[in-house]
């Protein structure tokens, strides 16, 4: 083992990048506060990647970076191939996690909820919108199943060629919504004193806020 890895660490809370979470300060939506700190969080590089966690039919989570693409009252938005692993786990059981790592802020925000499939509109409109190389990417790739580099090059070759002009949305690709009934920020503290504070969503449909020891 390297033996510095023990030693490895940050001192968090020592010139800290942003504020301190004011717990008096705290909004009874989670998602006024997750708006505020994402737009803190726009000054790091890939502020929208987060880290979608799934888990197989068998009990085997997974987990892998994809790009939240948008907010609104469903949730979370992220757009994939429906027939990449977590799109098949998704599909057995919608139940997931996201993970935004800000490390840059010294924050990081735990998301628990339901993904539900996006409109086909929705996924029309977003696929479109992306630059052409991803589209046909997107179109050749068959995500997650085994392929050669030249043949995933003559895919791409082959679609460009098929599609001199708009790209068809790839069958089987699509996007979802992830629902929260429960989300956490966390900020570092001095002396791993940390501030988390878990939402939770409660029958009544309003949300009830707690304090966690770090």
């Amino acid at each position: 083992m390297d033996a510095q890895l023990p030693s490895l660490r940050s001192e968090y809370g020592v010139d800290r990048p942003v504020r301190a979470v004011a717990e008096s300060d705290l909004p009874a939506d989670p998602m006024d506060l997750f708006r505020d700190w994402f737009a803190e969080a726009r000054v790091l590089t890939e502020p929208n990647a987060m880290v979608v966690a799934t888990v197989s039919p068998d009990g085997q989570p997974s987990s892998r970076i994809v790009l939240l693409k948008g907010l609104d009252q469903q949730g979370f938005h992220f757009f994939t191939n429906q027939r990449s692993r977590k799109g098949e786990e998704l599909a057995a059981n919608p139940r997931c996690a996201l993970l935004f790592p800000w490390h840059g802020l010294q924050r990081q925000v735990r998301v628990e909820g339901v993904a539900t499939p996006l409109s086909r509109a929705a996924v029309e409109a977003y696929f479109h919108q992306r630059p052409r190389g991803a589209q046909l990417g997107a179109l050749a790739s068959p995500q997650s199943q085994p392929v050669t580099q030249e043949e995933l090059a003559r895919r791409f070759a082959e679609a460009d060629a098929a599609y001199p002009d708009e790209v068809p949305v790839p069958e089987g690709w699509g996007g979802y919504a992830v629902r929260p009934h429960a989300i956490e920020f966390w900020q570092g503290g001095v002396n791993r004193l940390h501030d988390r504070f878990r939402y939770e969503l409660t029958d009544a449909g309003t949300w009830s806020v707690h304090r966690l020891a770090p």
